[in-house]
């Protein structure tokens, strides 16, 4: 891997730009292509760059990762999984939260027996396994299973356009459980994250918002209201950019700092 050009000799150092990565940095759940890691490579000589999933580290370090590229955080200044819940500053640990602290076992529990109910009784064209999955920061819930295939992820996507399967089963949990004080955030194909209200990816924002930065840019594809990306994209700290896919964001990057 070639030499980091230190933050203090960036051109534009005082600039962070910070990337969702499901569709906005990779295909969903695929891996990040050569041109893209190229891209923040250029970026990088620049600007600050962070990367701000959902997912847990370890799912976003094997998209972010190919075959000779290092480990992921060599390639990036900071680095945020589970909405920056775990965080990283030059490949160095931040403080971290737990959503189970929050929440507590018994609760946690009902939680967990009335979602598999509910999916259980749910008449869905098909459905595959893993539809709960507890992280750190968040449970993700998925009523179709995360182990379904990227075709089956595509048309359940499809499908539920059309029949909002995720948004019943959100809004049958707020009913439920009033009380948790739990944000409900609909992201990538397949599911939706739940997690203590303010643990949405504005989290993040508390990591690097006194770090001196005189703009923090975001970048995303689900900035609509609803969808992961929205809150932080709205943020007042940030400057939000939605994109249609990774070679959007490749495209508006070029754009935006001259690469």
């Amino acid at each position: 891997m070639s030499a980091v050009t230190p933050i203090s000799e960036r051109p534009q150092g005082k600039i962070i730009c910070l990337f969702d990565v499901d569709e906005t940095l990779t295909p969903a759940r695929r891996s990040v292509s050569q041109a893209m890691l190229d891209t923040i490579a250029k970026l990088r000589t620049k600007v600050v760059v962070g990367f701000l999933g959902g997912s847990d580290f370890a799912k976003i370090s094997d998209q972010l990762t190919l075959p000779g590229s290092g480990n992921v955080l060599d390639n990036w200044d900071f680095g945020f999984a589970e909405n920056g819940l775990t965080a990283y500053k030059l490949g160095q640990p931040l403080e971290s939260q737990s959503f189970i602290k929050f929440l507590g076992e018994e609760k946690y529990k009902a939680l967990v027996k009335f979602v598999l109910h509910y999916i259980a009784d749910l008449d869905i064209p098909i459905k595959r396994g893993t539809f709960i999955e507890f992280r750190n920061g968040m449970v993700n819930i998925s009523p179709i299973g995360r182990n379904a295939s990227n075709q089956e992820r595509g048309e359940f996507e499809a499908y539920d356009k059309i029949h909002q399967v995720r948004a019943a089963l959100i809004e049958a949990i707020k009913k439920e459980f009033p009380d948790y004080g739990l944000t409900y955030s609909i992201g990538g194909q397949i599911s939706f994250d739940a997690f203590p209200h303010g643990w949405d990816k504005t989290y993040a924002l508390r990591h690097v918002e006194h770090e001196g930065f005189s703009e923090i840019h975001f970048f995303g594809d689900k900035t609509f209201k609803g969808g992961n990306d929205y809150e932080v994209f709205t943020d007042p700290r940030t400057i939000g950019h939605t994109v249609h896919g990774p070679e959007d964001t490749i495209k508006q990057l070029t754009e935006l700092f001259n690469l």
